[in-house]
């Protein structure tokens, strides 16, 4: 017997292509993730240099966002059908023209469409990255793939405040966005140069019914949210967009579920894992990541404190994540995932008390937890997203993964953007009770919301800065206090559901059909030449010849070991981790 060579597709001089790809995708997602955060900190200096008000900041947050939600699940379709390397190279190249066109924006609005179209090529590269790394690794290498990825989602959403915080203070707020060039450049270069292509030969044509509904029912419940803030709930229009809201989503669902080439196949929720996953997205995302805006903002405009004081929620998410995605290969994932949460429940828990005394110290123990927490989350979230489908569906299945958490990140915001402004203006009227300020606590109210404070000290009597200071003090940290309960309660809710639902026997082993690959061979194709697959230097495997009518990949369970053999005689590997 020949000696076995190793997969073409698989090396390069001196560094396997898989790790390349890693560093690629890593890349890319670390920009993409920096965009939802870092633009956080510079909001004061945004509005003060475009005359922006407090609804316009929430829409150059919420435009990015609302877009990557909406495109993703279209994003994976596009990916499987023209392929994932092609696409990623397209939002790449999107993306990085937006991001040019937003640090150089001289109105809001500007600035607002500029963040929108960020969104179109985030959505794309978002929907892809999973699926290229499902793609590219197997085994044991596959779960430390995606520990190193879940590792640099996280620690992208916690840093991003640190680095806007930074650039905003050396440099401009124009600078958040310049960013991104250098880092799209190099990513671009990596990907041309080493990322393989794939794609599912099946795959159909976009559903455009199901992506217009979808777009308009979130986009129509984000604007009643947000509209609420000034409006309240009560008023007209927030009431009627809210139910068109719900007509829309009824709508989508109905088209999906009728749909045989539906964008978003509801058959997956019938997979407790995969609905549990969802369920651990969307509440991160809305709990402790929509919760983060105004931490920044209060840690700047009240404490007067440099967001850099957020490092330790960062060091303790880089730190745990490292070792989480090895833990998913004997620790149950459920446990991982749905422990992850409660930690980060508990954390936002311990943040709650903040009074008009507090300093950010009180923070501290809080957002340890809580980073410890995320870093237990978000890597085996990865795998989840893919695991319980098989590798075919691997678009479809990341685009939806990540379509919950940017709908978290929309609706978190401007769900806990309208309680945080109603809650303020009752503290601010209980606070200035029986005080010269008790008539202003009305203007007072809706410039700490627009983030007019500064403008206040300079308009009231200056006799009452020292009231004025503990109003707004006492007044924003009860009504953060308010959000981090909300935050909270949704995370607790969500650990219980995951503990529930996520289960071992969902994951499915990755078979490779070889009809799914005829055709593509080499190393700059989908499939692979005929040869033997190795493990730890000694042969364990082959996988299909190009052009046979069937056969499967072998895939390396977390230990190395061959699974029994299949029904078919052939040796069976399996890639599951433990759930």
């Amino acid at each position: 017997m020949r000696a076995a060579p190793q997969p073409a597709a698989e090396t390069t001089k001196g560094t396997d292509q898989k790790w390349w790809t890693l560093v690629a995708v890593s890349l890319g997602t670390f920009m993409l993730l920096l965009d939802l955060t870092v633009v956080n900190v510079a909001l004061p200096q945004i509005q003060s240099s475009l005359h922006s008000s407090f609804s316009d900041l929430q829409w150059v947050i919420d435009a990015y966002a609302l877009t990557l939600a909406a495109l993703l699940l279209t994003g994976g379709s596009l990916a499987d059908l023209y392929g994932r390397k092609r696409l990623w190279i397209i939002g790449l190249v999107i993306f990085t023209a937006a991001s040019a066109l937003c640090g150089a924006a001289q109105t809001t609005l500007m600035l607002e469409i500029s963040r929108g179209v960020q969104g179109v090529g985030g959505a794309i590269m978002f929907a892809d990255s999973l699926a290229i790394l499902g793609n590219a690794f197997r085994g044991k290498d596959q779960g430390i793939a995606f520990g190193i990825w879940g590792a640099i989602t996280a620690i992208a959403a916690a840093v991003g405040p640190i680095v806007g915080g930074a650039i905003v203070t050396g440099l401009s707020w124009r600078y958040i966005f310049f960013l991104n060039i250098p880092i799209a450049i190099v990513t671009g270069a990596v990907s041309l140069a080493r990322v393989r292509e794939s794609r599912n030969p099946a795959a159909r044509r976009p559903d455009w019914p199901g992506l217009v509904l979808f777009t308009a029912a979130l986009a129509s419940l984000v604007y009643a949210l947000t509209e609420s803030d000034t409006a309240g709930f009560g008023a007209p229009q927030v009431i009627g967009t809210l139910a068109g809201a719900a007509v829309l989503l009824a709508a989508f669902v109905a088209v999906e579920w009728r749909n045989q080439h539906a964008m978003l196949d509801l058959s997956l929720f019938k997979v407790p894992t995969f609905s549990g996953g969802n369920i651990a997205g969307f509440a991160m995302s809305a709990g402790i990541f929509s919760a983060f805006l105004y931490l920044v903002l209060y840690l700047q405009d009240v404490l007067h404190y440099s967001p850099l004081h957020l490092l330790l929620l960062s060091g303790a998410v880089f730190v745990v994540s490292g070792i989480s995605g090895r833990l998913s290969t004997f620790v149950p994932i459920r446990f991982l995932i749905g422990g992850g949460l409660a930690l980060v429940g508990a954390g936002m828990t311990l943040m709650l008390g903040l009074d008009a005394s507090s300093d950010w110290t009180h923070l501290i123990p809080g957002l340890i937890v809580s980073g410890v927490g995320l870093g237990f989350i978000e890597p085996p979230l990865a795998s989840t997203a893919i695991g319980v489908v098989q590798p075919q569906r691997a678009g479809m299945a990341s685009g939806i993964n990540v379509t919950f958490r940017q709908v978290g990140i929309s609706v978190g915001i401007a769900l806990l953007g309208t309680i945080f402004a109603s809650r303020l203006g009752a503290f601010v009227t209980a606070n200035t009770a029986g005080t010269p300020l008790h008539p202003q606590a009305g203007a007072i109210a809706t410039a700490v919301r627009n983030d007019h404070i500064n403008t206040l000290f300079r308009t009231l009597p200056h006799s009452q800065d020292g009231v004025l200071a503990h109003v707004l003090r006492a007044s924003y940290a009860s009504a953060l206090n308010d959000i981090i309960l909300v935050g909270a309660i949704m995370t607790f809710v969500a650990a219980a559901a995951c503990l529930v639902l996520i289960r071992k026997k969902d994951f499915v082993a990755q078979n490779w059909d070889a009809q799914d690959w005829q055709g593509q061979g080499g190393a700059g194709g989908e499939g692979w030449d005929q040869g033997a697959w190795q493990q730890d230097g000694a042969s364990a495997g082959t996988w299909p010849q190009q052009g046979t009518p069937a056969g499967s990949w072998p895939q390396g369970n977390a230990n190395g070991t061959p699974a029994p053999q299949g029904p078919d005689g052939t040796e069976s590997w399996s890639s599951q981790p433990t759930g």
